[in-house]
């Protein structure tokens, strides 16, 4: 179609730009309208925005007394699997009855250690990261065919076990925060996505139900990440915690999974202060070996040695769980891993 001048000249009259720009700002109207209704929707089927850190998290411990506020990193539970003992040389066997067991103990071992360095227990509260994999999954065919119960009631069965631990946790403290990210093997997906990688995580899904069952305790708080990190502040220290499967990947049989962990532990600083979010720790599971240096974390697992690692002759390791206290002068004062069988 041909413009002319007097097509040209008609759609730049001022009335009927005018005219154009009511069109638009009333269909801008109906838009914000229907997100303005979206947002209602989500809120009644309980998908809130990510509630703000508590205060007493971050503020530092005015009590001169006080060693600090404990962390207890939980992760890489793998819920649900089974560890058949006579596989790997009877060095470690796992099913949804030790796992209840190990999980009881690794948390009244966290407070009877916490209960030694200070026996009256001047702690402002206590944070427990929740770091992903929390469940088994079905992500390979190994594991559809040999987990204990299947992905929904392994989710159900771990998130009554969950509630009593943080209703142990919060009896003791007072105050509990709780930060969560998603793993790699809780997913519904074939693929992990880089969009929604939350919200297609049976790990969500545990946390939501947890946030849910505490939601008139307002002893606990629950931050859950709407994507693969999660920045939060203890004692003025600033941590980011991420499940570790996006760290990148190799290693060699000297340094394992120093070398791709340190390697995705300089991107993120990289990236975090290119848009001015800096944090001093970054904290991980995923590779379940534990440990802690100066600026990263590493965790070991609740699972412990299993096929996979006895098949590729990883480093053995005892199942085990990174606790520390945080004091507000001196940083990271005392690091306890938790030996998770009793």
């Amino acid at each position: 179609m041909v413009r002319t001048v007097d097509d040209f000249k008609a759609s730049h009259d001022p009335k009927t730009i005018i005219t154009r720009l009511e069109s638009e700002l009333e269909e801008a109207r109906r838009g914000l309208g229907m997100q303005a209704a979206l947002n209602a929707a989500l809120q009644i089927v309980g998908i809130p925005d990510r509630e703000p850190s508590p205060a007493w998290l971050a503020k530092p411990h005015t009590d001169n007394a006080s060693p600090g506020m404990p962390v207890l990193f939980l992760s890489d539970f793998h819920w649900g699997e089974v560890v058949d003992s006579a596989q790997i040389g009877g060095v470690n066997r796992y099913n949804l009855r030790i796992a209840q067991e190990r999980l009881r103990h690794t948390v009244e071992t966290a407070i009877r250690l916490v209960g030694i360095i200070d026996p009256k227990m001047r702690y402002p509260g206590i944070a427990v990261p929740l770091g992903g994999d929390m469940i088994s999954g079905e992500i390979h065919d190994e594991l559809k065919a040999t987990n204990e119960l299947p992905t929904l009631p392994t989710v159900e069965d771990l998130c009554d076990n969950l509630e009593g631990a943080f209703g142990l946790l919060a009896d003791t403290f007072d105050s509990v925060y709780v930060p969560c990210v998603t793993g790699n093997h809780g997913r519904n997906t074939h693929k992990i996505w880089a969009k929604d990688r939350s919200r297609t995580s049976f790990d969500w899904m545990l946390y939501r139900m947890l946030k849910r069952s505490f939601r008139s305790d307002k002893r606990i708080v629950f931050d859950i990440a709407d994507g693969p990190d999660l920045l939060f502040k203890v004692q003025g220290r600033r941590y980011l915690l991420t499940h570790g499967d996006m760290l990148g990947k190799g290693g060699d049989g000297l340094i394992g999974f120093l070398g791709p962990v340190t390697r995705g532990n300089h991107r993120r600083r990289t990236r975090q202060s290119q848009i001015d979010q800096p944090y001093d720790s970054m904290i991980c599971g995923h590779w379940h070996s534990y440990n802690h240096s100066q600026d990263q974390i590493v965790n070991g697992s609740l699972k412990g040695y299993d096929e996979y690692a006895f098949t590729e002759s990883f480093k053995f390791e005892p199942p085990q769980q990174a606790l520390w206290i945080v004091h507000p002068k001196i940083g990271e004062s005392f690091r306890m891993p938790v030996l998770c069988n009793g």
